[in-house]
């Protein structure tokens, strides 16, 4: 039989990058990249998100982490955001008939600190100009007036009043309980004792007169309450008349230099009215007010007149772009805080802070979705603010309903934003599928595929990129054969020689470290040496467990054969993915058969070490023999199958080639070539298709056959459609050009027993039975005799 027909040419098992597939020296002639490479259907995605202008075309971004998915969004979002006006400023200020709902401004950019100076300027002018107005010798004249108007009145009426007293008989005496109507007789005062002594009708008449001044005492006091409202009335209203003067000097500017802003002047006029309502405070004279835990500091009462600028926009030029690393739910839509202030827990509008949704009002935020899915309600508080509108900051207890103490509630802010979410594919169809405001909250999936095409013009791309990276961050520049190198490592990334990796992050660090090994031998170039000295390196710091795996094969403690031909056995291959290495273990897999109707047991699945996926494999592994084997007779057996020395779970379909071959080499009783290991997945057919890892699945059998040493007859057996995926590293690559190691690429079983057993597969002939002295006709030749074995005990246990 000649292997060599189904032996992968030295060509095939790596695509190289030849040096004239770039048109550069070094990357100093590269000029950088524009924006992201090889993402162009995501290109197309974040350029209709981010242009069209609709509520609910937000923006999920789906992709793997190193994908540059954040890059490009923000590199979009600079270029965007450039071209778009400054938004508004925000102020929160103090509502004068509510305290408890502060009043939000929408200022012009930049206007928000220019009102807040201007409010701060106002009030110090009127702290300054109201008391010395107040002790002004015009004001004082004008209140002394006032009052001498108000005590001569007053006197007069007093005066009238003990006139008609005298005249009625009596004395009218001032007391701290009032006037005292006292009797005069004879020109004396009548005492109380002298007063009973008096005939009973000259005390009914004293009485009488009495009754009747009283009467007109209660008048006279009642025009002198009315005279002293009037007079307090008066007072207050020169006090408002000297403070307007005061303050509309200052005012009327302020007002007219906002006649654009209504909200403004509204606030303007409502905060001179709350001035004059509190003159006292102004003129000092006035007591602070104390809240409960009791008195307050005394510029605690001048905060109201301050302003709460919550968005500053003035340094701006264009869109805000707004990236929030921690979206708490605070974070995002803003928080009320408080102070402690004798031994209780206040706050004003002054302690309102801003959130993310604040400051990228206008413009654009972005989040990483997993950061806010992780976060208790800052998932619910930014779909809520997206649906509405509107940006509404409330502490979080209020909203749970465990804070009943009264507290601040904001005006609303309108909310217009485009919002960005960063996260993986399997996040994306999460949301989509279990929450259905998702799917209306964020209508525009950009998609970032972690590989792209290896073409001429997207390996310039890497070049590119390469050249960027070093220009950025001050690297050495690359030569021709460094670059060609790091295209290779990208094409060994993806996992196909026709395609690229985008995980540019990976691509980053293999440049960076590079450079350091370039540096450290004192070169001006990294050259290709370098590129290949980083990529041992990193294998070399993470390969420790692989390592000792292959000192356990060495040393016969995982027993690996390597050489001869057993019956039943074969080296299945399987990848171990450590997160930041993956590498390939050989795993000697067995098939016991013996008589009976138990069919194919598998092992790993009855001690429940088995995937589903993996059991998958063994099924259709038995119906291949059915559809193979059993069409003229019962598939009547009992076999075993196990990975021999496996002490964790089994997953995937990848051994299922191998597998098949160790149970036909067990009822043909072929041995199988223990130097060459399987890799493949099974359909019911008899076909061998494609795996993952298989570069990882070769070097590591070679690594154990170099350890064990190599004779010429090692290799491995791939899926044909796996030749695409071969990126082999050097080492295996001079290995087969010398003849020392082979690469086997087969379509169906019959070509894969052939390689293993070295005799002919055979077919099926037209009675239905195969060639004589194949693998197959031994196979069939097998169940035949163990079906009749079975038929046997049977009619012997029926005769019994």
């Amino acid at each position: 039989m000649d292997l060599k027909a189904f032996e992968v040419p030295y060509e095939q098992l790596r695509r190289r990058c030849v040096p004239d597939a770039i048109p550069y020296a070094s990357t100093g002639e590269v000029e950088p990249p524009v924006e992201i490479i090889g993402q162009e259907r995501a290109v197309k995605a974040l350029k209709f998100g981010l242009g069209i202008d609709k509520q609910g075309f937000n923006i999920f971004v789906a992709g793997l982490p190193g994908t540059g998915r954040t890059t490009a969004v923000l590199s979009f979002l600079e270029k965007l955001a450039a071209e778009k006006p400054v938004p508004p400023d925000w102020c929160y200020v103090h509502n004068f008939k509510d305290p408890y709902r502060p009043h939000a401004l929408r200022l012009p950019p930049g206007r928000g600190q220019i009102l807040k100076k201007q409010v701060k300027e106002f009030i110090e002018y009127a702290r300054r100009e109201i008391p010395k107005a107040f002790e002004s010798d015009e004001y004082v004249t004008r209140r002394e007036a006032l009052t001498g108007e108000f005590n001569s009145r007053r006197e007069e009426i007093f005066s009238r009043l003990s006139q008609q007293a005298r005249e009625a008989g009596f004395l009218l005496q001032s007391s701290p309980a009032g006037l005292l109507i006292i009797p005069v007789k004879d020109g004396q005062p009548l005492a109380q004792d002298a007063f009973e002594a008096l005939p009973e009708e000259e005390k009914a008449a004293i009485r009488e007169k009495q009754k009747a001044l009283e009467e007109k005492i209660r008048e006279a006091l009642r025009e002198v309450r009315r005279l002293e409202k009037e007079l307090k009335s008066k007072l207050e209203e020169l006090d408002k008349s000297v403070s307007r003067n005061v303050l509309n000097r200052y005012l009327e500017e302020l007002l007219d230099e906002y006649e654009d802003q209504p909200q403004v002047r509204e606030y303007l006029e409502e905060m001179r009215e709350d001035i004059f309502d509190n003159l006292d405070k102004f003129r000092g004279t006035g007591q602070q007010p104390a809240p409960a835990a009791g008195p307050a500091p005394a510029e605690h009462f001048w905060r109201k007149y301050e302003v709460n600028v919550l968005v500053d926009n003035g340094r701006l030029e264009g869109a805000p772009v707004v990236v929030e690393l921690n979206p708490t739910y605070a974070n995002l839509m803003g928080r009320i805080e408080k102070e402690a202030m004798f031994g209780a827990l206040v706050t004003d509008f002054t302690l309102i802070k801003p959130g993310a949704l604040h400051r990228a009002n206008g413009g654009y935020l972005v989040i990483q979705a997993e950061d806010l899915l992780r976060n208790p309600f800052a998932w619910q508080g930014l779909k809520l603010a997206l649906a509405n509108g509107k940006i509404l900051v409330e502490e979080l207890g209020e909203k749970l309903g465990f804070i009943t103490t009264k507290t601040l509630q904001p005006e609303p802010i309108p909310l217009d934003v485009k919002v960005v979410l960063i996260g993986s594919p399997l996040l994306y169809h999460l949301l989509y599928s279990l929450d259905e405001e998702f799917k209306e909250l964020f209508k525009v999936k950009a998609d970032f595929d972690t590989q792209m095409d290896r073409t001429d013009e997207n390996v310039r791309a890497y070049c590119a990129f390469i050249s960027g990276i070093c220009r950025k961050e001050g690297l050495l520049p690359f030569d021709r054969l460094a670059m060609a190198k790091v295209v290779e490592y990208g094409s060994r990334l993806a996992g196909a020689q026709d395609k690229l990796s985008t995980r540019f992050a990976d691509i980053a660090d293999l440049i960076r470290e590079a450079h350091f090994w370039a540096s450290q031998e004192g070169s001006d170039t990294v050259k290709e040496e370098h590129v290949q000295k980083a990529l041992s390196e990193k294998i070399y710091r993470s390969n420790l467990i692989q390592e000792r795996i292959q000192e356990m094969i060495e040393k016969g403690t995982i027993l690996i054969d390597t050489e001869g031909a057993v019956v039943g056995q074969v080296n299945g291959l399987s990848v171990i993915d450590l997160g930041d290495f993956a590498f390939g273990k050989p795993t000697r897999i067995t098939a016991s058969i013996g008589v009976g109707k138990e069919g194919i047991v598998d092992i790993e699945r009855e001690t429940r070490l088995g995937g589903p996926i993996h059991t998958k494999g063994v099924l259709i592994l038995t119906g291949y023999l059915i559809q193979k084997y059993a069409q003229d007779k019962p598939l009547t057996l009992t076999a075993r199958l196990v990975f021999e020395q496996s002490y964790e779970g089994v997953e995937g379909d990848s051994a299922s080639a191998a597998e098949v071959f160790a149970l036909l080499s067990a009822l043909s009783g072929l041995p199988l070539k223990q130097g060459i290991a399987v890799t493949g997945s099974l359909n019911q057919k008899g076909q061998i298709q494609a795996i993952g890892g298989v570069n990882e699945k070769i070097e590591g059998f070679f690594e154990v056959c170099k350890a064990r040493g190599m004779n010429g007859e090692q290799g491995v057996i791939i899926p044909k459609s796996n030749i695409r995926n071969l990126m082999l590293k050097e080492e295996v690559l001079e290995a087969v050009r010398q003849g020392k190691f082979h690469i086997y690429a087969i379509e169906t079983v019959d070509q894969g027993i052939e390689i293993l057993t070295g005799v002919p597969a055979g077919k099926r002939l037209e009675d239905g039975t195969f060639e004589e002295g194949t693998v197959n006709y031994l196979v069939d030749k097998r169940l035949r005799e163990i079906s009749e074995e079975l038929k046997g005990e049977e009619e012997e246990k029926g005769e019994e």
